[in-house]
């Protein structure tokens, strides 16, 4: 396996599906490496040789920023926008959805399982 930004890439798989196991780094991303540093998409990983991943590692430290320091950039987001009491910091505060989505049917993974509340099923028969 070939490693790249902290990450072993599988080696059967193609070079542009192959870079997209690198988190921040998707399928448009991984094309745009590709062509960047000629090397054909379609290849696979194990037929790199050590200079081609040696120019995919170069050109991802450089223009990229993948793995733990973007995980590091979106929780800090995510803390700066809860500290400033924004409407999406007490989104994420109280775990519910930050961007409009409904939650008066759905959100259940967000809102966690369904709390039965006691007496509302006969209190509906009534009506």
């Amino acid at each position: 396996m070939a490693r790249i930004a902290g990450v072993d890439i599988p080696r059967d798989k193609r070079v542009d599906v192959s870079l997209g196991y690198i988190y921040g780094i998707g399928r448009p991303s991984a094309t745009k490496i590709c062509t960047q540093i000629n090397v054909p998409a379609d290849t696979k990983v194990r037929s790199l040789t050590d200079d081609e991943v040696a120019r995919i590692r170069e050109y991802i430290d450089k223009n990229y920023v993948v793995e733990g320091e973007l995980r590091k950039q979106v929780r800090q987001d995510i803390q700066r926008l809860i500290e400033i009491n924004s409407y999406r910091g007490i989104r994420h505060r109280r775990g519910l959805p930050a961007r409009g989505q409904r939650t008066r049917t759905n959100a259940r993974t967000k809102r966690g399982p369904r709390r039965t509340v006691a007496g509302r099923r006969r209190a509906i028969a009534k009506k």
